[in-house]
């Protein structure tokens, strides 16, 4: 990986030095199909760059990651290979004002999901292709110059085998064999895109009359592969997209640019999606085989609109380098849900936005790896890695306080004016301050400093003083760590709520102020009703932990459940979930909060994200001695809950699985296992495909299904997402010779594919089994540097943070982490960022479980 990083300052220097007037890139894809005669398979890449240089006799270098470059030719003139390639770069010298390099290459499929990935559906034995460039895999497939704001129109055309069609960001005609594509408008060559293979596609178009009478017509598409087109509900996805672009062109003003959209859902895909113009891909699992739960299309309609408004923010007006990677990762993260709410049939999308993207990034903003929003991107490595919960979900959040501190139509205009201003073009951080100071009449210069250019998390907490059942003064003081001690500008609401004689939790008094300092008084609360809970940041308006006054707390303890307000109850729970993050409260009093008031919970997404906190509880946070005690109280609250939920409803679905995740005993693995052979059924739960895998899982980590077992699953399901999931009960199974096997795959050997990697990985590490997984402790960091010089940077995060021995939870893992850390400080940044993420969750999960204790 070290010879394929680039650095900011070669970028900038290639930036200030050239200019590109464009890209013809012809592909030659017929090696997808038939024998490869034993050799790795290669594909035909031929890329003619036409591009200015401002200091003739100057010299540079394209990017280019092949295993064989063919011919070079630069104005004309032959050059030979192998002096002016090494593998990753073709040398330029002595450069003309006005150049054309050609470079025609043997480029490599992908079985990483980096650059060209070629899949092989073992259903049908079909092939398919497409591209996955961000941050820089374009120069896996074409030569160019690759980086962000080194924008330039595109000309793709592409051969491919016979009976295939293929897509790029442009609309494609077939032409005498060939794919021919339109010339796109100057866009970053990580947004580039191709996709080829037997598809099954489905088209329908968008109509838009703007208010001077000029319409806009927009080809729309959508595709997946064979073997799941019966699970594709592309009505649906084509309504949220109409939905999507009429909702951004009434915010925007600002016609789409691109010509058609289609959206290509892929297999093996590593990201959830990305955003060429014209072709966006998703990652096949946003098809659903099964039945699955409302939260579910709502992510996915989150999605379609996150890639949607990057359209506008990210590929019509571009980062200049990755340090303002959140000028298109923050606000397509926060237009996504802003959208949902405002376009589609998900009107309750802030709360699990609140929920569950916040989470991420309270995680992230904890780490010590957390960075600024606006962060120092020194290279590729860390561009990659800096796709994360601060980039997008802290962003997000900090763009909703935005709109709450200058208005939602100033940040709206400003936002109108920043695409026409710098329309096709590369910006920075100032670009967009100023057009939002203009709109805004605020000093944008304050607001970036505290809430864009540092680092690290705020606590609020209500402090009250009563005086004859009255509100003698309400105050919420601020806190930060001592690492990052910044305190903010908060916009918050600040909410009142007291039980009714019918025994809800109701709010009676709202007041929305500005938090600064250490310390504010909330001066309109006086005299108000002394409140049962007082909750800081009512309505989600800022980015803080929220904390409680003890009052408030012995509230929530009782009567969390009472809360009314669904929203006001996801603050709730995520805010004690940041308390046993915190070890402020014990592991099994959360347990015991999601026992008790769980059933009550009506957001089947919030339901879900504490489904998930509550394994991390469990598993991380409790002390090891009350483990088992809390597996079983969990497992019979949920078979309690599954039992009690409505039939055939998506709570009941919800419960099933988390049942499922929860059973150990021989009682609960015989009912799954019923359940499975279909000797007994609860009413309403249809255990389809994708359920029984959910059911087979659970059997095969505790040693009840065997490989026969496994191996007649998929037999039953013999598809690429079957084949996934017997790969990860496989790796399940309680054997020292399953888990040495498993090993072997993933780090002695590259020929997984990145999904059966990541399947085999989830499989290896269970809860139950720490004792046949300790000795991969040793092996993990006498393996690590090793993996990540010799693999891909993505298969290299996967493996790194996958294997982790993180369920090795004791003192000696925390110092053998601290001894390689100690003696690998040469290691390249973005592995120690890695380890160092990985010691402070166990760190952390270490203190849990110590405060856990105490409450025993």
């Amino acid at each position: 990986m070290p010879g394929e990083n680039l650095s900011r300052d070669e970028a900038r220097e290639r930036a200030a030095l050239l200019s590109v007037e464009g890209y013809d890139v012809s592909l030659d894809l017929r090696s997808a199909v038939g024998d490869a005669d034993g050799e790795p398979r290669t594909f035909r890449s031929v890329t003619t760059i036409r591009f200015r240089c401002n200091e003739p006799g100057a010299s540079s270098f394209a990017d280019l990651i092949a295993p064989s470059v063919t011919a070079v030719s630069l104005n004309g003139k032959d050059l030979d290979p192998s002096e002016v390639f090494d593998g990753t770069r073709v040398a330029l010298e002595d450069l003309a004002a006005e150049n054309e390099l050609v470079v025609d290459a043997q480029c490599a499929y992908s079985r990483t999901g980096e650059g060209l990935h070629r899949f092989v559906d073992p259903e049908d034995g079909e092939v398919y292709l497409y591209t996955q460039y961000e941050p820089a895999d374009s120069r896996r497939v074409f030569a160019g110059f690759e980086q962000p704001d080194l924008k330039a129109p595109f000309r793709f055309e592409v051969r491919a085998p016979e009976g295939w069609t293929a897509w790029s960001n442009g609309a494609g005609e077939l032409t005498d064999g060939v794919w021919k594509f339109a010339e796109t408008k100057p866009i970053s060559t990580y947004i580039t895109c191709v996709v080829a293979g037997p598809y099954h596609y489905v088209t329908d178009s968008y109509s838009r009359t703007f208010a001077d009478g000029t319409t806009l017509e927009i080809p729309l598409g959508a595709m997946c592969r064979k073997g799941l087109a019966p699970h594709f509900d592309a009505d649906d996805v084509f309504l949220v997209t109409k939905q999507g672009l009429d909702f951004f062109h009434e915010n925007f003003d600002y016609p789409y640019p691109f010509g058609k959209y289609d959206q290509a859902f892929v297999p093996e895909y590593n990201l959830g999606a990305m955003e060429n113009p014209g072709l966006v891909t998703f990652r096949e699992e946003y098809i659903f085989r099964g039945k699955v739960t409302q939260a579910s299309y709502e992510a996915r309609a989150n999605v379609i609109l996150h890639e949607m408004a990057h359209m506008w923010f990210g590929d019509l007006v571009t980062m200049a380098w990755w340090d303002d990677l959140w000028l298109k990762e923050s606000f397509a993260d926060f237009m996504g849900t802003f959208g949902n709410v405002g376009a589609t049939r998900f009107k309750d999308a802030w709360i699990t936005f609140a929920n569950r993207r916040k989470a991420w990034a309270y995680r992230a903003d904890q780490l010590p790896s957390t960075h600024p929003i606006t962060a120092d991107i020194r290279d590729l490595q860390d561009a990659k890695l800096n796709f994360d919960g601060i980039t997008y979900a802290k962003g997000a959040s900090v763009l909703k306080q935005l709109v709450a501190y200058v208005g939602q139509e100033a940040f709206l205009e400003g936002a109108r004016r920043y695409f026409k201003r710098h329309a096709y073009g590369n910006t920075r951080l100032g670009d967009l301050l100023s057009v939002l100071g203009e709109t805004s009449g605020r000093d944008m210069t304050a607001w970036s400093r505290s809430w864009l250019q540092t680092a690290g998390v705020n606590a609020l907490t209500p402090q009250v003083l009563l005086a004859d059942s009255r509100v003698a003064e309400l105050a919420v003081l601020q806190e930060a760590a001592e690492s990052h001690p910044e305190l903010r500008p908060h916009r918050v609401a600040v909410g009142l709520y007291r039980l009714t004689e019918g025994g809800a939790l109701e709010r009676y008094a709202r007041v929305e102020t500005d938090v600064e300092g250490p310390r504010t008084v909330v001066a309109d609360l006086a005299g108000a009703e002394a409140p049962d809970l007082v909750l800081v940041n009512d309505d989600d308006l800022t980015y803080c932990k929220i904390r409680f006054d003890a009052a408030s707390l012995d509230t929530l303890l009782e009567h969390l459940g009472d809360l009314t307000d669904p929203l006001a109850r996801a603050l709730c729970w995520s805010a004690l979930w940041n308390m046993t993050r915190d070890a402020l409260l014990p592991a099994r009093d959360f347990i015991a909060l999601v026992l008790r008031f769980a059933s009550r919970e009506s957001d089947i997404g919030v339901l879900q994200m504490l489904h998930a906190w509550t394994h991390t509880a469990l598993d991380r946070y409790a002390a090891p001695d009350w483990r088992a005690t809390g597996g079983a109280l969990l497992a019979e609250g949920a078979l309690r809950q599954l039992r009690a939920a409505d039939a055939g409803g998506e709570h009941q679905l919800a419960w099933a699985r988390f049942f499922a995740s929860t059973a150990s005993a021989e009682p609960d693995l015989a009912l799954l296992k019923d359940l499975l052979e279909g000797t007994t059924a609860i009413e309403g739960l249809e255990v389809d495909q994708e359920l029984r895998w959910a059911f087979l899982g659970p059997l095969a980590a505790h040693g009840v299904a065997d490989e026969s077992v496994i191996a007649a699953e998929l037999a039953r399901d013999d598809t690429a997402s079957g084949k996934r999931h017997q790969v990860r009960c496989l790796a399940a199974r309680p054997s020292a010779a399953v888990k040495a096997q498993a090993w072997a795959q993933v780090v002695e050997s590259d020929t997984l594919s990145n999904a059966l990697v990541e399947a085999t990985i989830a499989g290896f590490d269970q809860p139950s089994q720490r004792e046949l997984t300790a000795p991969y402790a040793e092996k993990y960091f006498a393996a690590i540097d090793r993996l990540w010089q010799e693999r891909s940077i993505q298969i290299g995060m996967d493996v790194v943070s996958g294997l982790f021995p993180a369920l090795q939870d004791r003192p000696g893992t925390l110092a053998a982490t601290d001894a390689w850390l100690a003696a690998h400080e040469e290691a390249a940044p973005a592995l120690r960022r890695l380890v160092l993420e990985a010691r402070d969750d166990l760190a952390r999960a270490l203190r849990a479980q110590e405060r856990d204790a105490q409450a025993g």
